[in-house]
């Protein structure tokens, strides 16, 4: 679950909308499609674009280490369709999409956290996504497979990412075969899947200063229409890689009344098929908050965890507290905290450890009703 829900404020659909030609009321207002169950994944087809559905992102996280220091990235390709149909194709340069991006970068080491971003409209040399398979930039920020593996690519003022991704496991669909509901409402779905163990190894740059890094990433491709109703804040979503080759992604969206909706996620064994576990008891605990000093939101900072059917119980702590990421009018205008974060606790009454992301949204904004 991701940002991506809720790409484009509309102040930012207008501005943009200013760039294109006038459209037929016939295809602009046709409906994007919203996701249902019964949808067969096919890849690589599905590692790329769908045009039928407004709102997608690849999304991509990690933790590295370089020869002194540890350090957490994201990067992510966000598609929010304007219109189901080219209004005209035949030429390359109209429009339905535009497509934001995120960067950022965590010198955990230093406790120092550096974030930008990229809006472009769609069309040659400035953004795209392939149809067959995942080929997605924006600018010259490049996310692409090769073969068995992936290679991403971004930069910005002596600050730069460009690492390559074997999957260790194959992907895993979430939910029900990739069809995964996020609310009672019939449109609150998507469809998703994540490479939840991704070997890293290339080259990170901080403050002019390169490194190579090697480590572990997650990566997580969604495409929906429709999410966040208008009495929902926002959600807490967390991805966890263990030290005894498990991984975790649990999720749950927040109500306006400061009440959370039942969690759901999935649990990927170190071999085996993952598991889905809605329905499942799941708690979801804050033990902490910080107060960001950019936009004084009160965040929760620090959790616990507990997934009983799979005897899990831990600790979750961001690994330094200002990751907060100001979307501006460049972007998403949308204001969220991203961060890396470390795991310990026990599972099947062994200690375990680990690292990961965590993603709150809805807390320096309202997001229901926004998409």
């Amino acid at each position: 679950m991701k940002i991506g829900i809720l790409l484009i404020r509309t102040g930012v659909i207008l501005l943009s909308l200013l760039m294109l030609p006038a459209l037929p009321l016939s295809i602009a207002d046709r409906p994007f499609k919203t996701a249902e169950a019964g949808r067969v994944l096919f890849f690589p087809h599905d590692h790329g674009k769908h045009s039928d559905f407004q709102t997608e992102w690849w999304y991509f996280t990690g933790n590295l280490d370089s020869a002194d220091r540890k350090w957490g990235f994201q990067l992510t390709f966000f598609r929010r369709g304007l219109v189901e149909e080219r209004p005209n194709l035949n030429s390359s340069w109209a429009v339905r999409d535009l497509y934001p991006a995120h960067f950022a970068l965590t010198d955990i080491t230093n406790r120092r956290f550096f974030h930008t971003e990229l809006l472009s409209r769609e069309g040659p040399g400035l953004a795209n996504g392939a149809a067959d398979d995942l080929r997605v930039h924006v600018r010259d920020w490049i996310a692409e497979r090769r073969g068995q593996e992936i290679h991403i690519k971004s930069q910005k003022d002596g600050y730069a990412l460009e690492l390559r991704l074997i999957p260790e496991k194959d992907k895993v669909l979430h939910g029900q075969s990739g069809y995964s509901r996020k609310g009672d409402a019939a449109e609150q779905a998507s469809h998703y899947y994540s490479f939840t163990r991704l070997n890293a190894e290339g080259t990170l740059t901080f403050a002019g200063e390169a490194h190579k890094v090697s480590g572990q990433a997650w990566m997580d491709h969604e495409f929906g229409s429709g999410i966040v109703l208008e009495e929902q804040a926002g959600w807490d979503w967390f991805c966890l890689q263990l030290d005894d080759g498990t991984e975790v992604m649990v999720f749950h969206l927040r109500m306006k009344d400061g009440t959370f909706e039942r969690p759901f996620g999935t649990y990927v064994p170190a071999e085996g098929p993952p598991i889905d576990l809605a329905g499942k008891p799941i708690k979801i605990v804050a033990t902490g908050t910080w107060t960001s000093p950019h936009t004084k939101a009160v965040y929760p900072s620090g959790w616990k965890i507990e997934i009983p059917e799979k005897k899990i119980s831990v600790e979750i702590s961001p690994f330094i507290d200002d990751q907060e990421i100001l979307a501006t009018g460049r972007s998403t205008q949308i204001v969220y905290w991203e961060g890396a974060v470390e795991v310990k606790g026990h599972r099947e009454g062994k200690p375990v450890r680990g690292r990961g992301y965590a993603e709150l949204t809805g807390y320096a904004h309202a997001m229901g009703g926004r998409l």
